[in-house]
C-alpha cells in the first residue's frame, strides 16, 4: 500500500471517530450538531471517494479481499426475494463453499448460485475459505441445470481465492467438475450471467463464469493467478506481487478494455465495504438489466452468441506467420 494511500485512510478513520463521538455527545446532552455532523459527513464522503482513485492493481487486490466486503449471502439479504436455499451434489456431500438456490429479482425467478466465504475462523471452515471442492461445482452444475429444466435466468456471483488444491478435492475429480462446468455452461439453453463481487481467482471462478455476460464489481478482480503466486513463480519472491499485479491485468478496468468482461459496475464511495446497500443496488439494476435483455433472444441465437462472445477472445500467432491474429 502507498504511502498517500496509508494516509488518506488515516485521515478517514479519524473523520469518522468524530463523527463518533459528536453524536455521542449530541445524544448524552440532547445538543443539536446537525450542521457539524454535515459538514463533517460531506468531507468523510470526499475521503471515500479520493480513497479508490487512482490506486494501484495491488491495492484492488487489496479491496477484493476486504474483510468487510459483502459476500453472496449479504447480497441475498439486500437485493433477493424468496431465496430457497438447495443443498448437495446428489453424489458425496453438500459443499458450503457454493451456496444456491431459487430466488426473485425484481419479481423475476431465476437461479442464483455463488462463492460463499466466512466472517471469523468458524465460518472460514464451514465455508472453506470460500474455496469449493469438486462437489461444490457438481452442486452448481446440479442447479444450472435445474434452471433449464424449469426454464429461469441463471445469475452466479463470483468470489473465490481458488478451487481448494487438498489432496481429497483431487482425488475426487476437482479438475474434470470445473472442466464439466465449462462444458456444460457454454451449453445452457438459458440466459447466464455472471458478477465478480470480490476475487475471481482461476479455473476455481471460471467454473461459474462461463456466461453470455459477465459484469465485474468496480474494486473486483479477475485472474488466472493472485498476484503473489505469479510474483513466486516468475520472479521468485512474493514481495514482487506489485509488479505481478500491473502485468496481470487483473482489474475491472483491465478487463473491460481487454473486452474479456462486458461492464463495470460502480461502487459506492471508499467501495462496497464501506456502503453494503448501495453496492447491492448497483448489483441488482445491472443484474436485472442484462438478464432482461437476454431473454429477448431465442435460445439457438442465445448459445450462437455466447460461443462467438468467447471465440473472439486471445490473440495468436500461426506457426510462421508473423502477423498476429485476434479472435
Amino acid at each position: 500500500m502507498s504511502d498517500g494511500k496509508r494516509e488518506k485512510d488515516k485521515d478517514r478513520d479519524e473523520l469518522e471517530q468524530q463523527i463518533d463521538r459528536l453524536q455521542e455527545l449530541a445524544a448524552k446532552h440532547g445538543l443539536d450538531a446537525g450542521i457539524e455532523l454535515r459538514v463533517l459527513e460531506e468531507k468523510l464522503e470526499r475521503l471515500r471517494r479520493l480513497s479508490t482513485r487512482g490506486i494501484s492493481a495491488v491495492e484492488r487486490v487489496q479491496l477484493a479481499r476486504h474483510p468487510k466486503r459483502p459476500y453472496t449471502q449479504d447480497y441475498i439479504e439486500r437485493v433477493f426475494a424468496d431465496f430457497e436455499e438447495l443443498h448437495g451434489d446428489r453424489t458425496y456431500r453438500d459443499d458450503e463453499a457454493i451456496v444456491g438456490g431459487f430466488a426473485r429479482i425484481e419479481g423475476r425467478s431465476i437461479m442464483l448460485i455463488g462463492h460463499q466465504k466466512g466472517r471469523d475462523m468458524k465460518q472460514n471452515l464451514r465455508r472453506n475459505f470460500g474455496m469449493p471442492h469438486p462437489e461444490g461445482y457438481r452442486k452448481a452444475l446440479r442447479l444450472m441445470q435445474l434452471a433449464e429444466k424449469f426454464r429461469v435466468p441463471i445469475l452466479t456471483l463470483i468470489d473465490t481465492p481458488g478451487a481448494y488444491p487438498g489432496i481429497g478435492a483431487e482425488e475426487r475429480g476437482q479438475a474434470e467438475a470445473i472442466a464439466r462446468n465449462l462444458r456444460e455452461m457454454a451449453r445452457l439453453r438459458v440466459p447466464a450471467v455472471a458478477i465478480v463481487i470480490g476475487e475471481g481467482g482461476s479455473g476455481g471462478a471460471l467454473a461459474l463464469g462461463v456466461a453470455d455476460r459477465v459484469l465485474m464489481l468496480e474494486n473486483a478482480v479477475y485472474s488466472v493467478i493472485s498476484p503473489e503466486g505469479c510474483a513466486a513463480i516468475l520472479w521468485k519472491t512474493a514481495s514482487a506481487k506489485d509488479k505481478a499485479a500491473d502485468a496481470l491485468k487483473l482489474t475491472a478496468g483491465d478487463l473491460a478494455e481487454l473486452d474479456v468482461i462486458d461492464e463495470v459496475i460502480p461502487e459506492p464511495a471508499g467501495g462496497a465495504h464501506e456502503d453494503w446497500d448501495g453496492a447491492a443496488v448497483r448489483l441488482s439494476e445491472a443484474a436485472h438489466r442484462h438478464i432482461t435483455e437476454l431473454l429477448a433472444f431465442e435460445e439457438d441465437e442465445l448459445r450462437a452468441r455466447r460461443v462467438q462472445k468467447y471465440e473472439r477472445m486471445g490473440r495468436w500467432r500461426s506457426a510462421g506467420d508473423s502477423i498476429e491474429q485476434t479472435g
